[in-house]
């Protein structure tokens, strides 16, 4: 990517006006949901996985976990390795927030996902900005209520300060107007869920966690038919039970408008929801005004 190319996208919330919210004068509003990894941005995060019989350690990328991690174990090309459970040691260690002494945060050391967003930063846009980054930046910029509901299992004051180095880096124009933060792996949210045996799946704390933001939004927002809710996120078994949840959630506010944005393999097909399910990808619909998105796309 030329330095052209870069210094555009870092410069264009200056040449940009803010947008009204589509449903603003109704008295809705469009709330963003989204999952972070591979979505928003791609981190190098490793998961660990175990070999049944040496023990010896794979690391697997977020996209190489999507697409495998129901047939670990099983089938394909990791069946003789193991998935662990432990949080200090096991395959999602990366992915936990860790004890950070007094001493050492005053030398700097920080939670992973800080440390990985900084190292992203530090190569060029192109192979950090994921499919749904302009669809983030565009809600950012423009203070639109926004969910990050991810698989991980840190903190939301870390999952705050590692968004905020896209901010201290100028990659956006401002802190974004969080209605929720959802990290599903964290114990103390799925307690929160009811998960206290800690069975639920990912997908399942994700039904939950878009479940909670929608009622968060018409509790601070207010209860009005014209509300508008997207959610976007990258792996096949989340969106399936995703689709299923917002079906339930269009059946339960019929008059409010849902939508679904599969990012899977870097895509972004946007999707509305009715009461049977997806309906035919939308193309110059979408959130809101997602057209911007299409122009930029062709510039590139």
């Amino acid at each position: 990517m030329s330095d052209e190319t870069k210094k555009g996208q870092l410069e264009l919330g200056q040449t940009r006006s803010k947008e009204p919210d589509r449903n603003f004068h109704r008295g809705g509003r469009s709330f963003y949901f989204f999952d972070f990894d591979d979505n928003i941005a791609f981190l190098t995060t490793p998961l660990v996985l175990f070999h049944k019989e040496t023990k010896e350690e794979l690391h697997l990328s977020s996209a190489e976990w999507a697409l495998h991690h129901s047939s670990i174990g099983k089938n394909g090309p990791y069946e003789h390795y193991d998935i662990s459970f432990d949080d200090a040691v096991g395959t999602f260690r990366h992915f936990r927030d860790v004890q950070i002494e007094e001493v050492e945060r005053q030398l700097g050391k920080k939670q992973s996902f800080v440390q990985d967003v900084m190292v992203a930063l530090g190569h060029p846009d192109g192979q950090w900005k994921g499919p749904s980054w302009d669809c983030f930046y565009h809600a950012v910029f423009n203070q639109r209520p926004i969910s990050v509901i991810t698989a991980r299992g840190h903190s939301a004051e870390t999952l705050r300060a590692g968004i905020y180095e896209f901010v201290k880096n100028g990659h956006l124009p401002l802190e974004p107007n969080y209605l929720s933060l959802f990290a599903c792996s964290n114990k103390h949210v799925r307690q929160g869920f009811g998960d206290h045996e800690f069975k639920m799946s990912t997908a399942e704390l994700k039904q939950k966690a878009i479940r909670a933001s929608v009622e968060r939004a018409i509790e601070v927002y207010g209860y009005s038919p014209h509300h508008r809710f997207g959610m976007s996120d990258d792996d096949p078994k989340n969106i399936q039970l995703i689709v299923e949840e917002m079906t339930r959630l269009k059946s339960q506010y019929p008059e409010m408008s849902f939508f679904m944005i599969e990012t899977h393999g870097g895509d972004f097909v946007k999707h509305e929801i009715s009461q049977h399910g997806l309906t035919t990808p939308l193309v110059n619909d979408g959130l809101e005004q997602l057209d911007l998105f299409d122009q930029l796309a062709k510039r590139k």
